[in-house]
């Protein structure tokens, strides 16, 4: 049984939930290696130093130079801003470290491609943080399609929708500004990696992508609007590769939604629906028995599910949102221990982006966009 020191950069929402994660990882899942939280990097010394105090680092820095560098951090979790996002990888991956990056890889589809490129070169363990598919309920959707068990999917449906801008008198920030954090930069990776992980490549797609509340009262001044310089919602119709038909929508403005990240899934023999607000159960349709007697039925997670056993022995107790931080880092742990990237690694966050670039590209060209390769 080894150890490996984990060095985390950033401190705020994700940076926390990334720290938890390695604390309890080993104990959970009982890891072949056993995570040390080295070092922690935050934006200021003094603040590091109480973030790395509460979230159970031995070391903190203002600079995530120094830790990259330091000896001790051995694979690394990069949990900033996404603008940072390929400077502090590439600098891990120069020096071998595994690397683990937050959602979406990059600001934009180039910084995706060179990260990747970067990764597979020097042959460095890698991995997007793409949790949300890592539910109990959303790895068995994925195993029941990939068995055949609805029979030939025809048809898909899949949203990421929040509420979180939705009041147009909540104050302008830092998601209103610039291209990279609107709703296409933030919420649309989780959903268009959902739909990819459960029905493989997108080949085609026409986009609609629109900013309804175009000004803001300025967080400074309530009396002064502020522009609004990014996208509150969108959506798609798309082709996967296989030629199934799909649609996507996500939102930041959708009124009562809090973790709409939801879909819906049509086949030959069989249907599935899930909510992850509701996200320890899985609706499942069989064409199967009297017509008299069929309906969707809801399935509860437990045991018998992927990554849920280690949690809890109790069908329908259920795993909430910090758990899938915890699957998703024993999977970085176990792909670190093989020695072999494991999914969704940076080429799926690459390609995410792609799609992403290919949805732009439609709403400014008013066409369907084939996605290239």
């Amino acid at each position: 049984m080894g150890s490996i020191g984990i060095g985390v950069v950033g401190a705020g929402y994700m940076g926390k939930a990334h720290s938890v994660a390695m604390n309890s990882v080993g104990a959970v899942f009982d890891t072949p290696l056993k995570p040390v939280c080295e070092m922690l990097c935050a934006t200021t010394e003094e603040g590091a130093a109480i973030k790395a105090r509460a979230f159970g680092f031995n070391r903190s820095t203002a600079d995530w130079r120094t830790l990259v560098d330091d000896p001790a951090v051995e694979a690394i979790v990069i949990a900033s801003p996404q603008s940072t996002h390929k400077e502090i990888a590439l600098a891990a991956i120069a020096k071998g470290k595994p690397v683990m990056c937050e959602k979406p890889m990059g600001a934009n589809l180039s910084e995706a491609i060179a990260m990747t490129e970067a990764a597979e070169a020097a042959g460095v363990v890698n991995m997007i943080g793409f949790n949300y598919v890592r539910t109990p309920a959303t790895q068995y959707a994925r195993k029941l399609i990939a068995e055949g068990e609805i029979g030939e999917v025809t048809w898909f449906r899949g949203e990421h929708t929040e509420d979180f801008l939705a009041d147009p008198e909540a104050p302008a920030n830092w998601r209103t500004r610039g291209r990279a954090t609107g709703t296409m930069g933030d919420l649309s990776s989780h959903m268009i990696n959902c739909a990819m992980a459960l029905l493989g490549p997108i080949a085609t797609i026409s986009a609609d992508i629109e900013t309804v509340h175009n000004s803001r009262p300025s967080e400074q001044d309530a009396a002064t609007a502020e522009e609004v310089t990014n996208d509150d919602h969108a959506h798609c119709l798309c082709r996967f590769e296989s030629g199934v038909m799909g649609h996507l929508y996500f939102s930041r403005i959708s009124t009562g939604r809090k973790m709409g990240y939801a879909y819906e899934i049509s086949g030959t023999r069989g249907a599935i629906r899930f909510d992850q607000e509701d996200q320890n159960a899985l609706w499942l349709y069989r064409m199967e028995g009297p017509e008299a007697e069929r309906g969707f039925r809801k399935v509860l997670t437990g045991p018998a599910h992927p990554d849920y056993e280690p949690f809890c022995l109790g069908p329908g107790h259920g795993t909430g949102y910090q758990d899938q931080l915890i699957i998703e880092a024993k999977d970085f742990l176990n792909a670190i221990h093989a020695g072999q990237a494991r999914w969704p690694t940076f080429r799926d966050g690459m390609e995410v982006s792609r799609v992403i670039d290919a949805m732009w590209q439609s709403h400014d060209s008013r066409q369907w966009v084939d996605i290239g390769k």
